[in-house]
């Protein structure tokens, strides 16, 4: 049924309009991680008879200067004509309309088509301004359930923008009264929206290029705290809902039987094996005919399929509730965050751990930085007295890392380690710039984040630009060290194959799973890339494995994080890199289990199938040990007990399992 816009609904058309032509200019200050990096500015000016919009979004991306600008020509009642971003792509993407016509150039390719009866245009969360117009757009025509975007896929899903409730701020002592709103599809994920009564935009809270960003206008900027507050509100009412769409099929008591059972502690596989589940935990696992099933224990048929131990995401951003059900669809168990916003990370932590919420278990790593405009995040520790604070706070809200940045000095990396090791935490992070990684593992690194770091130290001369070659007599003294020093790495190098891949390259030839992700994803990923040729793209590649090789070999601890790369998959993808890089099949699973658990000292607790140990586990259409790729046939997924099927998982945030 077409939806039939009330005489409430056309009034308020009708005062969004008279706002937009009394409006002349506005800005918006750009968050990283609550860090203030930039801003957008923007103006609306009648033209035509109708509107044009023109905004320019400038920010400083931890020292990378970042631009784009718009201009938006629309109607008097916001439906667009034109729309032209210019920015990293070249040339710029627009979209143009001539009566019912739309032609749309995005990134490279071109469609026409008939466009639908209500639509709008926009490439993305940013600018915010072109946010601004859609939600003005969605106000004046009726508030409709969905809303289409012209874009040159035609299978871009369309913008769902779904009220979510009211919240209330202080401005210069007086109260701003503000409507708050979900949008989905047009990032991964939902962001949220504030609109003050005028219909103009007050705040965005988005996950727009991999990290969590936030817009807001300007004089609102000092009530960025409460609106933070409430959207980290917004998103655990979101996590429940997504319980509620997914719930466990088997939880207590039970017994998984018939699979050929891979435990991760290096034994022979078990044929028709049996694990005992009961209260999160696992009660017993072996040979049918050593483990004895209780009668009347439900039983979960396995017969064919692989069953291993769940696997460990060691390097992500978590900053949306919609992560945990992809991380758990791909068999991911365990998360490691590197980097994100400290209240909502704690928010979904506990909300997985003390209340069965969808996702794995979630590891925490303090991110800390120096402070400034090339910052990264919104906390920062100038002296070590600072940096020592900075551990204790993260320390107080059981964090179990520090994760280092770039910009801290030499003194106060030394006082947050000392401090970390005082309190029984680890360090792990990048290597600050006034470091090189042997400077870093002695100054009380533990682990290392990316693979650059730690092959750098291998070129000759150390630290040099040259090719890795790891038989030389440098990249054996690194390799040593690390070794000596028992520093973790993880490598990251399907996020270096994903974001580096050359255009000439098919994504899907690497990455299959892009062929199952929602079309913002499909779209992020396979606009990345630079001008790198195919050739180049394999050569660095090589020298990648060849140095995760030489470390696997002599006995560095190698664990597989994605970074901001395909969630779930991207994972899965650097465990298929691993093999390619000469570990067995077995090896890199060990990787993504207990090597994992070793490096976060949960060991006795997870990263094996053994009696005792938390139930945590995964059921393949294949077998692993035999073609690693088979990881990506998951099919049910235990998470502290809680078995759940990942095509149901995979659907609840949009993917095509």
């Amino acid at each position: 049924m077409p939806h039939i816009c009330d005489t409430s609904c056309m009034r308020f058309g009708f005062l969004l309009i008279a706002a937009a032509l009394s409006l002349n200019a506005q800005t918006l200050t750009i968050h990283m991680i609550l860090h203030a990096i930039g801003e957008e500015r923007y103006q609306i000016a009648p033209s035509d008879g109708g509107l044009t919009l023109n905004t320019t979004f400038e920010y400083s991306d931890r020292g990378n200067q970042r631009s784009t600008t718009a201009t938006l020509r629309m109607k008097s009642d916001y439906t667009p004509l034109s729309l032209e971003v210019k920015g990293r792509t070249n040339p710029a993407n627009t979209v143009n309309l001539q009566g019912s016509s739309a032609t749309v150039q995005e990134d490279g390719a071109s469609r026409t088509f008939s466009s639908p009866e209500r639509y709008f245009v926009i490439f993305g969360s940013s600018p915010f301004a072109l946010q601004a117009m859609m939600m003005r757009y969605w106000g004046a025509h009726g508030k409709p359930t969905e809303l289409p975007m012209l874009r040159a896929n035609p299978l871009a899903d369309p913008i769902r923008i779904e009220p979510a409730g009211h919240d209330s701020i202080t401005v210069n002592g007086h109260a701003v009264a503000l409507d708050r709103y979900t949008v989905a599809n047009l990032m991964f994920g939902r962001e949220i929206l504030w609109m003050n009564q005028k219909g103009d935009l007050a705040a965005a809270m988005t996950f727009a290029g991999g990290l969590p960003m936030e817009a807001v206008r300007s004089e609102y900027e000092p009530a960025l705290p409460e609106l933070y507050r409430s959207g980290v509100a917004q998103e655990m009412a979101d996590l429940a809902a997504l319980g509620r769409q997914v719930p466990a099929q088997r939880t207590g008591a039970y017994a998984i039987a018939g699979a050929t059972l891979v435990d991760a502690t290096g034994a022979a596989p078990v044929a028709d094996s049996v694990v005992i589940v009961r209260d999160g935990r696992i009660a017993a696992a072996g040979h049918r005919a050593s483990v004895a099933i209780p009668r009347g224990m439900p039983v979960v048929d396995a017969k064919g399929q692989t069953l291993l131990p769940g696997l460990w995401e060691m390097h992500t951003h978590f900053s949306g509730v919609e992560f945990g059900p992809a991380l758990l669809a791909a068999g991911i168990t365990t998360a490691r965050d590197c980097g994100g916003e400290f209240d909502y990370l704690v928010a979904e932590r506990d909300a997985l751990e003390k209340h069965n919420a969808l996702g794995p278990r979630l590891l925490l790593a303090g991110l800390v930085d120096a402070g400034g405009l090339k910052a990264f995040g919104h906390v920062t520790a100038e002296t070590p007295e600072e940096g020592r604070a900075v551990v204790n706070r993260y320390h107080a809200a059981g964090f179990r890392q520090i994760k280092l940045y770039t910009f801290l000095t030499p003194d106060v990396v030394k006082a947050i380690a000392a401090e970390a090791h005082r309190l029984g935490m680890t360090v792990t992070g990048h290597v600050p710039q006034a470091l090189n990684a042997f400077e870093g593992v002695e100054a009380g690194m533990d682990q290392i984040n990316h693979l650059n770091y730690v092959s750098n130290m291998m070129r000759a001369p150390a630290g040099g630009r040259g090719p890795i070659d790891v038989n030389s007599e440098t990249a054996a003294k690194a390799i040593q060290f690390f070794k000596d020093h028992r520093t973790v790495v993880d490598p990251t190098a399907g996020w270096g194959e994903m974001a580096g891949h050359s255009k000439d390259v098919d994504v899907a030839s690497f990455e299959p799973g892009i062929t199952k992700a929602p079309f913002v994803l499909d779209a992020k990923f396979r606009g990345m890339g630079g001008q790198t040729s195919a050739e180049q793209m394999r050569t660095r590649t090589a020298q990648t494995l060849a140095a995760i090789g030489a470390l696997h070999k002599a006995g560095v601890a190698v664990v597989p994080g994605s970074d901001t790369g395909l969630v779930g998959f991207g994972l899965l993808r650097e465990l298929e890199l691993y093999v390619q890089a000469g570990m067995t099949p077995l090896e890199a699973i060990q990787s993504a289990t207990i090597v994992s658990a070793r490096a976060m000292n949960l060991d006795r607790d997870s990263g094996t199938v053994e009696a005792g140990k938390r139930a945590d586990l995964i059921l393949v259409d294949g077998n692993p040990l035999a073609n690693i790729g088979d990881l990506r046939k998951v099919s049910r997924v235990v998470v502290n007990g809680r078995l759940y099927d990942s095509a149901s998982l995979w659907r609840s945030v949009g993917f095509h399992p």
